[in-house]
């Protein structure tokens, strides 16, 4: 049930002045983004600034991608919460919606033990017949998805086939990936370590990096996938300036600079997150333009 293979890009969600949603700067950035052989568009992620969208406008950005994608690659519906309840009926939405799978982020602030783990992800799953992607990033909920745990929920639960790995863990992400036998799909959820994660067997990143850069960071993971890590590196180590840009600040705050200064006309973060820091967005201006996303 692997939903794809490659770059899938975490996308932001663009912003009006006056803080609506700004649906016509949303979807240049979608045939963008499609036109530079991006493999999946991940939408209302964190990238996608979901803790600040309400219910109407979440499922208002995911009808809309899947409206404008049309099918031609797969959309994931960022649907996880702390909420069992809310996960839910936000992932029940999705499969109405037409997406093509979910990302479940763990339980945050409230988090949960690891039986807790395997409780909420399967009453998530057991609701949907879409294929889903768990999301591990413990610097973000406190809360760090064991590998015996992943295993357990996908033994219960074959719609769950896939995790995001931002825990930075080779040693757990390799005891994942000795454990699952290739039976989940691993992707990298840090840019920095797309190289290294897929050459333990991982299938591709959920990329802040794709947002700015799509054809290069679709071109890494194909290298990747075709066995050519000499050249993936080279990809990966270059971008590396890049990265540290986009991650100096929380993220969206850079990515969202990073292509307004590309014209693409995002607007700023929702509160509590603000504008980039000008010392910041020169840095990352300059890191844009050595790596050729920017004139």
């Amino acid at each position: 049930m692997s939903i794809f293979r490659g770059s899938g890009v975490a996308i932001v969600t663009p912003m009006k002045e006056n803080g609506e949603v700004n649906y016509d700067a949303y979807e240049a950035l979608l045939e963008d983004q499609i036109k530079n052989h991006t493999d999946a568009v991940i939408t209302v992620g964190t990238s996608g600034e979901a803790p600040t969208l309400d219910d109407d406008e979440h499922l208002e950005v995911i009808k809309f991608t899947v409206d404008v994608v049309k099918g031609r690659i797969p959309v994931i519906a960022g649907t996880g919460s702390n909420n069992t309840a809310h996960a839910i009926m936000m992932s029940e939405e999705s499969e109405k919606l037409g997406a093509d799978g979910l990302l479940l982020v763990t339980p945050y602030y409230n988090k949960a033990t690891q039986g807790g783990l395997i409780a909420h992800y399967s009453a998530i799953a057991q609701s949907t017949k879409l294929p889903c992607i768990v999301y591990n990033v413990p610097s973000r909920t406190g809360t760090t998805v064991q590998p015996k745990t992943m295993i357990e929920i996908a033994k219960r639960n074959p719609n769950v086939c896939a995790i995001k790995e931002a825990s930075g863990n080779f040693s757990a992400i390799a005891e994942l990936a000795h454990l699952s036998d290739g039976k989940i799909d691993i992707y990298s959820g840090n840019d920095d370590q797309v190289v290294p994660l897929c050459s333990l067997g991982g299938v591709g990143v959920i990329s802040v990096l794709a947002n700015v850069a799509p054809q290069k960071t679709h071109d890494m993971v194909q290298y990747c996938l075709d066995g050519n890590f000499a050249e993936a590196a080279k990809i990966q180590l270059a971008a590396q300036p890049l990265i540290s840009a986009l991650f100096c600040e929380v993220n969206p705050i850079p990515v969202k600079a990073a292509l307004n200064m590309q014209g693409f006309n995002v607007g700023n973060p929702r509160l509590p997150l603000t504008e980039m820091e000008p010392a910041h967005k020169e840095i990352l201006r300059k890191a844009m333009i050595e790596f050729g996303c920017l004139a």
